[in-house]
């Protein structure tokens, strides 16, 4: 069952090789540049006025701005960030200074890291989505419909920002004082935005990003912008050293319990796995005892330490295409009609699993999983539960079992030359992801990560990040994709009960008002207390624009730009109401649809109303499945554990479209 995760190894393997010998680039200066620093002149050189292909005379689009602009890091004046952004209306953007000061703003960044924001622009929340057969379509609930909006390529060399070869960012401290810089030219260029509120927006590692350049502009003095609100989707907030999918993985089961078939054996063999590891974590509300104690020693509980942390190294790299594509190509393939001896040969092998693990003493961990359940949950679909059999688990997205995916890849548009010459790009080839945005660095010591990055994670800072929004008042809003098992939902609640903002650790009541669209329609879950708000959406996985465009939409425009009181705690009472099914440490999907087959030909599954029905008698009544007489291992918040999975019963529609999701 270890051969998905040896071909990962594999390509982490060759990655690292290939560290050697970083590319030089630098902007590419463009007929009509103006002389001397930025100003308002620069407007007309940075406006997108050549035909685009597929999209000039085919696809109304708002008037758009692009280019290279310098970060003035001393030393490196090659360094610098692209950006594309759209108008919310004629004019908006190249208003005077000091006209439009209550029309907001923003940015949106993707993670990665190493990752281009146009993947979010043209995949996700931009006017042009690109489209199956590589086309380009027009998009109703583009960001820029309400606010000015940015797509910024960074740090320095990633997508058509540029970089010398020893110009790459250190760390997320010189990441932020880069953004800021880039910031303070930007606004040369655009004088009305220095006055406007500004929103800051990003996903995945943008939760890493998103902290620390705020964290940079609240220590600047008389910074560029007015900053307004800071908002992170699934964002890679908490710790490296143990990640939330590691945490997550017994709610992740609870809430795809498809993912084992719903083996009420398997949930429970987990469930002890958790408990000796001290996963099971005790939140409560508001958060009592002090932060959660550190798990770090938990791994040395292993018999098989070297080859557990290669293999959480080579899952942590999966934060970008890369990893999608290794599963996707690695894993053994099988045809999508299983004859009835491969049938029964894969059930014996399951079994005999089961029958090992029956053989081993109680209270055992796995000898080479150890402590990373989430990658022996995954493993444990690859091999023995339809239809992750038939091809690649996707940890960003569970129902999503295509293989291979319908094609999402901007890269043709982007690297054709016309397109190129017309967005001002530099004479550099578009690549979603650039696998080295902090230089040759390989640093995984404890003070630094798997992607050579030297920076503590944000929720080492987050209770003093919290306390500078309030004072200069900015608001925090994180949420989250139901469907996301590599950064899932409780990883980010488990921040924010280790937060103390407001003088109280955490929230005091658990997230259980209904979110709701323009139509009434329930798609998740709201709260906001005391400067923080925070969104839980239903049928939506790592990429909550591309998962659930409209309602994303929503939520920008009434919680993110907005301030909606809707799940707002007031005293004793909450704004909106709470719905008792909803509260919950998961939102359950066991009715949901899981898609499989090819982009061009998508088949779906879902579990029998019997199988359902005997699953949800079992769980309501399993709570976390730890014996009474069992204590916790040291590092373990409380032997009660995390799931509360007595109060949920609700009947949650079936999962009603395909998720594709392609890169963060």
């Amino acid at each position: 069952m270890k051969y998905q995760t040896q071909a990962v190894l594999c390509a982490v393997i060759g990655s690292t090789l290939a560290q050697s010998n970083l590319p030089s680039t630098f902007p590419h200066n463009y007929t009509g540049i103006p002389h001397g620093g930025y100003s308002s002149e620069w407007q007309t050189y940075f406006q997108v006025t050549e035909s685009l292909p597929n999209v000039t005379g085919t696809i109304e689009v708002a008037r758009s701005f692009a280019g290279n602009i310098a970060v003035d890091r001393p030393g490196h004046p090659n360094d610098t960030l692209w950006f594309w952004s759209f108008e919310r209306e004629n004019g908006s953007l190249t208003a005077e200074a000091g006209e439009r000061q209550n029309e907001p703003w923003l940015v949106w960044l993707n993670g990665g890291p190493g990752s281009s924001s146009q993947l979010g622009m043209m995949t996700e929340n931009g006017p042009l989505q690109v489209q199956g057969d590589y086309s380009i379509a027009g998009n109703n609930f583009s960001w820029n419909r309400l606010a000015d909006a940015f797509w910024v390529d960074q740090p320095v060399g990633v997508g058509f920002s540029t970089s010398d070869a020893d110009g790459y960012v250190f760390d997320e401290d010189q990441m932020a004082e880069d953004f800021v810089r880039f910031l303070a030219n930007l606004v040369k260029v655009f004088p009305s935005l220095a006055t406007r509120p500004f929103h800051l927006t990003g996903e995945s590692y943008a939760g890493v990003y998103i902290p620390y350049i705020t964290k940079a502009i609240f220590s600047t003095p008389n910074p560029p912008v007015k900053l307004a609100k800071i908002a992170i989707g699934d964002g890679s907030m908490g710790s490296f050293t143990v990640p939330g999918k590691e945490i997550s993985t017994v709610n992740t089961l609870q809430t795809f319990p498809q993912i084992i078939g719903f083996d009420t054996e398997v949930f429970q063999y987990f469930q002890e796995q958790s408990h000796l590891c001290g996963y099971d974590l005790n939140l409560t509300y508001p958060q009592q005892n002090g932060p959660f104690p550190s798990l770090v020693k938990l791994f040395n509980t292993t018999t098989n330490i070297d080859a557990i942390l290669s293999l959480s190294q080579a899952r942590k790299t999966s934060f970008d295409l890369n990893l999608k594509a290794t599963l996707a190509n690695q894993l053994p393939k099988r045809h999508i009609m299983l004859s009835e001896r491969e049938l029964a040969i894969r059930e014996e092998k399951r079994m005999q699993w089961k029958r090992d693990l029956s053989g081993r003493p109680n209270g055992t961990l796995d000898p080479f999983y150890g402590c990373f359940l989430w990658e022996e949950m995954t493993d444990y679909a690859a091999n023995f539960t339809f239809p992750w059999t038939q091809g690649a688990f996707d940890p960003y997205d569970v129902p999503d079992a295509l293989n291979p995916e319908v094609p999402s890849d901007p890269s043709v548009f982007l690297n054709d030359e016309r397109v190129r010459t017309a967005l001002h790009a530099p004479d550099k080839r578009w690549a979603a992801s650039f696998p080295f945005p902090f230089g040759n660095s390989t640093d995984t010591t404890p003070a630094g990560n798997p992607f050579g990055d030297r920076s503590v994670e944000p929720s080492a800072f987050m209770s003093e990040l919290a306390s500078n929004a309030s004072e200069h008042g900015v608001g925090i809003v994180i949420y989250q994709g139901n469907s996301d098992s590599l950064v899932p939902h409780l990883g980010a609640e488990v921040v924010i009960q280790n937060t103390t903002f407001g003088g109280i650790q955490g929230f005091t009541r658990r997230p259980a008002t209904p979110l709701k669209d323009d139509n009434g329609n329930t798609v998740g879950i709201i709260h906001q207390e005391r400067n923080i708000t925070y969104a839980l959406f239903e049928n939506a996985g790592h990429f909550v624009p591309r998962s659930v465009p409209e309602a994303a939409f929503v939520f920008l425009r009434d919680f993110i730009l907005g301030n909606s009181t809707t799940g707002l705690v007031i005293g004793s009472n909450v704004v909106g109401g709470e719905d008792p099914t909803l509260m919950g440490a998961y939102l359950p999907a066991d009715t949901a649809a899981i898609f499989y087959g090819s982009g061009s030909t998508v088949s779906s599954t879902v579990a029998p109303s019997e199988t359902i029905a005997a699953w949800r008698s079992f769980i309501a009544t399993a709570g976390t499945g730890i014996p009474q007489s069992s204590a916790a291992p040291t590092g373990s918040n409380s032997a009660e554990g995390l799931e509360n999975a007595g109060k949920w019963i609700s009947g949650l529609a079936t999962l009603a479209s395909i998720m594709f999701s392609m890169i963060i």
